[in-house]
């Protein structure tokens, strides 16, 4: 792009803030340009007030801005929004009512019939459904969400086993980074030396938006995949990356190698030249191993999922292992992938012009 489009960033000083800040240093479309937390933040330098925790060093140009209010009033028109579910409830629809497109990491949202949930790899036709949104007709703002953090690396494996075979039935446990649960996330007494199986509305998000992911838009929301699933989520002494047990029943007779293939093509936007999609979203390691978090969480630059370990399952027909990086592929790297996927489909236009056209 010639000129770069300005965004905010909601929430710059939390963890997932902190993600969208080290990841967008010298995107070639996107430039930071507005900052925003909470009250106790607001007016100092951002170096001040956020605590770094990642492993570059925070960008100077950035450590010097002001954080300023989290109110419509002065933020650019694309925003990148990772806020607790109850304030975004009410401050996401807000933005969107000023003007602006909100890209939201936020639960508060997801499941609203006529807010898109979007993995640009599995379902970027769902974006249509911003159309059906009433500030969009008003003032061309709109909301769109990116899935949890554990939604997302199922999901990505399973869209091409869907599409190829169909799916009955998913079984699915998982083993959590505690970076999933934001700074400074699980008390040290209670995790190390322990797996803790119990995160808070984790199992019914991951029900819940993998079958809206994989279902299809009919008329005004989202007609979910005919699929039963069930979850258990469980919290792990692991920094980064989540790690997946999978358990597959099939409408269709598939062969290992079949299964193999299917992930093998899966490259649904190649050709669309967007900046942080994978080249190969989901990546096989075939050691018998793998994937390891230490090992397999940074796979194309953090956004690929890596998949191993098929093998026959007794109960249902396949089961395998998924890796995904949490805050890369399962945040804020999901957050920027879905603004980049909706420039390209010329929807990060100015509010005016974009009302005008509705």
């Amino acid at each position: 792009m010639k000129n770069k489009i300005p965004i905010g960033i909601l929430g710059a000083t939390g963890m997932v803030g902190q993600r969208y800040i080290q990841l967008l240093e010298n995107h070639p479309w996107f430039e930071i340009a507005w900052l925003a937390a909470s009250d106790r933040s607001s007016g100092k330098k951002y170096g001040e007030a956020a605590k770094w925790r990642l492993d570059t060093p925070l960008p100077r140009r950035v450590a010097e801005m002001t954080v300023s209010p989290a109110e419509p009033a002065g933020a650019p028109k694309v925003i990148f929004a990772s806020v607790d579910a109850a304030i975004a409830r009410e401050m996401e629809p807000a933005f969107a009512n000023a003007g602006c497109a909100v890209v939201s990491n936020s639960s508060a949202f997801r499941m609203s019939p006529n807010v898109p949930l979007v993995i640009p790899e599995v379902n970027g036709d769902h974006l249509e459904m911003i159309e059906e949104q009433p500030s969009r007709q008003q003032s061309g703002g709109y909301i769109v969400t990116n899935p949890n953090c554990s939604t997302i690396g199922l999901v990505m494996a399973l869209k091409p086993i869907e599409e190829r075979f169909g799916i009955e039935q998913i079984f699915v446990t998982t083993m959590q980074a505690v970076s999933g649960a934001g700074y400074p996330g699980v008390a040290s007494m209670d995790i190390l030396d322990n797996v803790v199986p119990y995160i808070g509305s984790e199992e019914e998000k991951m029900e819940a938006e993998t079958l809206k992911l994989l279902g299809r838009v009919d008329g005004h929301a989202v007609q979910p995949l005919q699929a039963g699933i069930t979850a258990h989520c469980n919290r792990v002494a692991v920094v980064d990356g989540h790690t997946e047990c999978v358990s597959l029943k099939l409408r269709r007779p598939a062969t290992r190698e079949q299964i193999l293939q299917a992930w093998g093509d899966f490259r649904p936007l190649a050709g669309r030249d967007l900046p942080f999609a994978p080249e190969q979203p989901v990546e096989w390691a075939e050691q018998p191993d793998r994937p390891q978090p230490r090992l397999d969480r940074n796979r194309g630059r953090g956004m690929a999922v890596t998949v191993g370990r098929l093998r026959p399952c007794n109960l249902l027909d396949w089961k395998f292992v998924l890796l995904s990086h949490n805050t890369v592929r399962g945040a804020a790297g999901a957050t920027i992938l879905n603004a980049e996927l909706l420039a390209s489909l010329g929807k990060l236009e100015p509010a005016a012009v974009a009302a005008a056209r509705a």
